[in-house]
């Protein structure tokens, strides 16, 4: 009995597969098996993901399948993450010859392409013809352009006019980008403005996971009481002169955002700063906002200070001495600036906090200021100076910051639950910023949809046009847009999009062999984050971190002395560009 089941099984079978064959070639016609395979472009030579590809022959779809290797029949699929395609077909010979071989490729707020592939193209191996097509797709703004682009607009006039929280307000903006691409999207693709898969793609889990693991570090070692000894030293060490404890702070942020991270910098500093100036009687925003300003200015001096650095030295094959050789100085020169600014800006306040009696106030601030656990502060100390080590070894190891932060996070935190000298939910409930971290969350979001559907694009080609091959106009349009569009947006997806276009325009342009575009770019990208308080992620978690305590500031508030300073230190860039090269 089963034996007859089996036959009966595989004469069915091969009644289908005789039937498949009967309706994909006449008997007796041979068979074609077609290799497709390209990368899809964009006018930067960047790879599209998510363009579909079809396959018509005579107008007709052509079924396929993924890969030399894949089974199932399609009539569509997306390009890979890199641009790259690779279909297979089969098609009778007599229908190939006669017939009209085209290749369909559409994504949305780009114009559709048709290509058609002639017969001599292809290279012919037996049964097998292979055809290598690669395809540049040009930006249209279409729906998805506009809508993004409004919706963009309008998520930012929320959180500068603070009319919602901004960890709100970003979350809104992602999820109406989302929210149409799964409505408007599905019923026409022109409305397609991000995927899912491509949002949490956008999302830099690099940064989310340095910032998390470091705001354990901080919050652990916080409880030493090592911060408020670090408020007694610091202004033991400025005698009462409370605008020469600004610039102390100032330059070791400067210096220690070099060559760590300057959201770590700022992390490890701010619970300091605000111990500083409460023992004051100040607001410790007026110490605090000088800092981010010099935290942003010092990461620009080296490769591993700012991230915008760390991706255009990889582009462009610069070291770590080329950048502290061209950038070092004019970093030097704006923080000269930065002291006299700030002495400018907020000497009533710091003339307000005079004590008088400096030497009492030393004392007072010694005894009240004592290290609280010394053993959790030096197990602490070690763990630091390891994580400090791989972020300086970073091109040894190649290891992230993110691993190393939530390496030293681990080990730290583990031995403080171990020997019960903190409490778990405590830690995580207060010193972790939870609405900091999703915040940047929503942020990457918002900016990866503007991203695809092509707004960066845009910008980046205007500068490209309107240089006109003019070195001297391609610095000083590279400087100020990169300084102007990171101060709204985050300037690693905007760096990532200007890389193309400087190294093209470096080509070029005579002269420019000097690299100054591409310090021009750093200068920018890095400067122009102090505009606006959500222009660098050192702003948004010192700012965060100064809410969480009690001290507010709003966003226009900041934007008159974060955004003045910009210009100032921007121009000082322009100037020294212009001179020495």
């Amino acid at each position: 009995m089963k034996k007859a089941v089996l036959i009966l099984v595989l004469g069915f079978l091969c009644l289908g597969m005789k039937g498949w064959a009967a309706e994909t070639a006449p008997p007796g016609e041979k068979l074609l098996r077609l290799h497709l395979t390209g990368r899809v472009l964009d006018t930067h030579k960047e790879p599209v993901d998510e363009a579909e590809i079809r396959l018509l022959i005579s107008g007709k779809p052509l079924s396929f399948r993924k890969g030399r290797h894949g089974h199932e029949e399609l009539e569509s699929l997306k390009t890979e993450a890199d641009g790259s395609f690779q279909v297979v077909a089969e098609v009778p010979e007599e229908t190939f010859r006669k017939g009209k071989l085209v290749v369909e490729i559409y994504k949305s707020s780009f114009r559709p392409v048709e290509l058609e592939i002639d017969p001599s193209e292809w290279a012919v191996h037996g049964q097998d013809l292979f055809v290598v097509k690669n395809v540049i797709l040009k930006r249209y703004p279409g729906p998805a352009f506009w809508i993004s682009t409004v919706v963009f607009i309008l998520a930012y006039v929320l959180i500068s006019f603070e009319l919602l929280h901004r960890t709100v307000a970003a979350m809104l903006g992602a999820a109406l980008m989302l929210t149409v691409t799964y409505t408007l999207g599905i019923w026409d693709p022109a409305f397609h403005i991000i995927s899912y898969e491509r949002a949490i793609a956008a999302i830099d889990m690099n940064v989310i996971f340095l910032l998390m693991g470091m705001m354990i570090i901080v919050g652990v070692l916080k409880r030493t009481g090592i911060f408020q000894w670090c408020a007694y030293k610091s202004y033991q060490l400025a005698r009462g002169n409370v605008f020469l404890l600004c610039v102390i702070l100032s330059t070791f942020t400067a210096v220690t955002s070099a060559f760590l991270d300057n959201v770590t910098t700022m992390l490890l500093l701010t619970p300091v700063t605000i111990e500083i100036a409460l023992s004051l009687g100040i607001s410790p925003l007026v110490l605090l906002i000088p800092e981010i300003l010099a935290s942003n200015i010092g990461g620009t001096a080296t490769l591993i200070g700012d991230p915008p650095n760390i991706m255009i030295g990889s582009y462009a094959g610069l070291t770590f001495m080329q950048f502290v050789e061209n950038l070092g100085p004019v970093v030097a020169l704006s923080m000269v600036a930065l002291f006299f600014f700030s002495r400018v800006v907020y000497g009533k306040d710091y003339a307000r906090a005079r004590v008088e009696d400096v030497e009492a106030f030393i004392a007072k601030l010694r005894e009240e200021y004592r290290i609280t656990d010394g053993t959790l502060l030096a197990v602490g100390l070690i763990i630091m100076t390891v994580v400090i080590f791989f972020f300086v070894t970073h091109g040894i190891f190649h290891m992230e910051v993110s691993v190393a932060a939530l390496f030293g996070a681990s080990l730290l935190f583990t031995y403080a639950l171990v020997t019960k000298k903190v409490d778990l939910l405590e830690v995580v409930e207060k010193d972790i910023e939870w609405t900091t971290l999703l915040f940047f969350i929503f942020l990457f979001i918002l900016v990866g949809s503007v991203e695809e559907t092509g707004l960066l694009d845009m910008v980046a080609d205007g500068v490209y046009k309107l240089s006109q091959g003019s070195l001297t106009v391609a610095t000083c349009l590279i400087l100020w847009v990169a300084a102007i569009m990171s101060a709204f947006v985050d300037n690693i997806p905007f760096t990532a999009t200007m890389l193309p276009i400087t190294a093209y325009l470096s080509r070029v342009i005579p002269g420019a062999e000097t690299h100054v575009l591409w310090w021009a770019l750093a200068l920018g990208a890095c400067f122009g984050g102090n505009g606006t308080m959500i222009g660098a992620s050192a702003n948004v978690v010192t700012l965060g971190i100064a809410e969480a305590a009690g001290h507010r500031i709003k966003f226009f508030e900041y934007m008159k002395v974060g955004f003045i300073y910009m210009l100032i230190s921007v121009a000082i860039a322009n100037v020294w560009l212009l001179i020495f090269y």
